[in-house]
């Protein structure tokens, strides 16, 4: 059976990488006693997976995970793996599926949490309408590097369709904002990206020494909705 959990990551966990964060919740399950099911083969793996995975650095009250395991009650998961998970990377929630469904292939969008300093002295409605006028352009590029053969390939991107809404929440000792940013394997846009190109085309003259950033809420779409995958 596959169940779907809702976990947080946050503080000084936010600098462990995706693959540590995978080897700490398999080295939980067997810590917990968590009947989890194992791939076959040579080298068996406990069959889990986690969605949208973070950027290094980026905290989050949000994150899903779905594992393969034999029933057991939701509670009694959520208590056993708690114990013994760091008080920083907790369980939150969760539940059975009813259909298989990956996460990778539903969730869609990212809502996110930006702080920074600027040394603009103007009011929360000036910054929303300098954002909302640069929003109204169809296209916002940026200058992606990859690396082919050992040869570094420019490639510019319309960034513009990866951009939900923006909203300046807060403009007291730091400008705080809150955006929707596409995530998933249909686009995704990294927050760092987002407030590069904004800095750069809304000149907020941005400390980037200063930029924290929280992930808020994963979503999966369908058709012009929003939901949360559990």
């Amino acid at each position: 059976m596959i169940i779907r959990v809702k976990f947080n990551k946050k503080n000084y966990l936010k600098y462990i990488s995706h693959l540590d964060l995978m080897r700490l919740f398999q080295r939980s399950f067997n810590r917990a006693n968590i009947p989890v099911k194992y791939s076959k083969g040579f080298n068996p793996q406990p069959k889990f997976s986690i969605g949208a995975p973070l950027s290094l650095g980026i905290e989050s009250e949000e994150e899903y995970m779905d594992i393969d395991l034999e029933y057991m009650p939701v509670a009694e998961f959520i208590d056993r793996m708690n114990r013994v998970l760091p008080e920083d990377i907790q369980i939150i929630s969760g539940k059975y599926l009813k259909r298989e469904e990956s996460l990778n292939s539903i969730i869609a969008w990212s809502n996110y949490e930006i702080q920074f300093k600027t040394d603009h002295r103007k009011s929360k409605e000036e910054i929303n309408k300098v954002i909302d006028n640069w929003l109204l352009h169809e296209k916002i590029m940026i200058t992606k590097i990859r690396k082919k053969k050992g040869k570094e390939i420019e490639k510019e991107i319309n960034i513009r369709p990866f951009i939900g809404n923006v909203i300046v929440k807060d403009v007291n000792n730091n400008i705080t904002i809150s955006v929707l940013l596409k995530t998933g394997s249909n686009g995704n846009l990294n927050p760092m990206d987002f407030v590069n190109v904004l800095n750069r085309d809304c000149e907020l003259n941005i400390d980037m020494d200063t930029i924290s950033i929280k992930r808020l809420a994963l979503y999966a779409e369908k058709g012009d909705e929003l939901y949360k995958p559990l």
